[in-house]
């Protein structure tokens, strides 16, 4: 029996950030999984193009838009349409920007989340909050091995600290608030998720790395690389979302045993080098070139970053199957069919 066989089948979710690159594709898979999707996010997209656009997807949804820091927005949202399911996906998730702008980074990603906690405190409708964060909250060691669940959270830059409080955020929440062993009074569960660099078809985003070498491509410039030594865990877009719908048909069947933070990585946990990347992406383009750049800002990143996922294999049976040029040739592939004005 197919693992998400009827769990998500008319029931209410509620996707904060669903016009952005990961909840346009998390939208479209519970549309496909048969879901009633109610979608908040900013009343504008947060790239242009679009992925959520070229996919047509606000006429297939309940499409709200609004700040994620407006509270009573967002609680106005969850009292109409008393949402069963909340996947939270809104933030400003880029860590350059977060740079030059430090205050709205913090409010929306931490601020924010506190808001989602808050409404959901505030009503009786949800069972289910999976609140996504990412791999960045823990203190950077540039270890060899995989960051694992356990280990400190810290960040050296706004982008890093505002997820890293939003952890604590909902760690706060859920022990005052929807504790495991009142689970039958409050039938409340709450997990956060810590993915890879996600990559995939549609992110037209600025200061990544992915869809900077496709814009580059795509405009016959070369890429620009602004450290080609820098190793991720770099992901098909599919695959972390696969483990927040399995999580949360987890949460919905077993409450709060499954309710903590849950790390989802890529099947290369050595991780693979930026250079490395912009070279697999032109050879596949067909043509094109890279430069190393050298703004003055790219030392806030991150040189080595690695993710492990034995948590999620072990406990959820989850695993990812895309290898990174598997994901890389699905990218080129979209991205081709995009310029060529194919239907998306």
């Amino acid at each position: 029996m197919p693992p998400f066989t009827n769990t998500y089948t008319n029931l209410p979710v509620l996707v904060t950030g669903h016009t952005g690159f990961k909840g346009s594709w998390l939208t479209t898979w519970l549309l496909e999984l048969g879901a009633r999707v109610i979608g908040y996010s900013h009343p504008e997209p947060p790239t242009r193009p679009s992925n959520f656009v070229a996919s047509g997807l606000s006429e297939r949804i309940t499409d709200v838009r609004g700040d994620i820091r407006d509270f009573d927005a967002l609680l106005a949202v969850v009292e109409a349409h008393r949402p069963q399911v909340v996947f939270h996906l809104a933030a400003q998730p880029i860590v350059l920007r977060s740079v030059e702008q430090p205050k709205l980074t913090i409010d929306t990603n931490a601020g924010g989340t506190v808001n989602v906690l808050d409404a959901i405190r505030q009503t009786d409708s949800v069972r289910v909050l999976v609140s996504i964060t990412t791999d960045k909250v823990y203190e950077n060691q540039e270890w060899l091995w995989g960051y694992r669940e356990s280990d400190q959270l810290g960040g050296h830059d706004p982008y890093s600290a505002s997820k890293a409080m939003a952890e604590l955020a909902i760690a706060a929440y859920r022990s005052t608030y929807f504790a495991p062993e009142e689970y039958q009074r409050h039938g409340v569960a709450i997990a956060s998720t810590r993915a890879g660099n996600v990559i995939g078809g549609g992110d037209f985003a600025d200061y990544r790395l992915v869809p900077d070498c496709m814009k580059a491509l795509m405009d016959g410039r070369p890429i620009g690389v602004r450290n080609p030594l820098s190793v991720r865990p770099w992901q098909h877009v599919l695959e972390p979302l696969s483990g927040y719908l399995w999580l949360g048909v987890q949460l919905l069947r077993h409450g709060p045993a499954f309710g903590e933070a849950w790390n989802f990585g890529p099947l290369e946990q050595k991780g693979v080098p930026a250079q490395a990347l912009a070279e697999k992406l032109v050879e596949l383009w067909g043509s094109g070139s890279w430069v190393h750049t050298r703004p003055g800002y790219a030392e806030v990143e991150t040189g080595l970053l690695r993710l492990s996922w034995d948590k999620a294999a072990h406990r959820l049976n989850w695993r990812p199957v895309y290898t990174w040029v598997d994901a890389l040739t699905e990218i080129t592939d979209w991205f081709k069919a995009y310029q060529a004005g194919e239907d998306m």
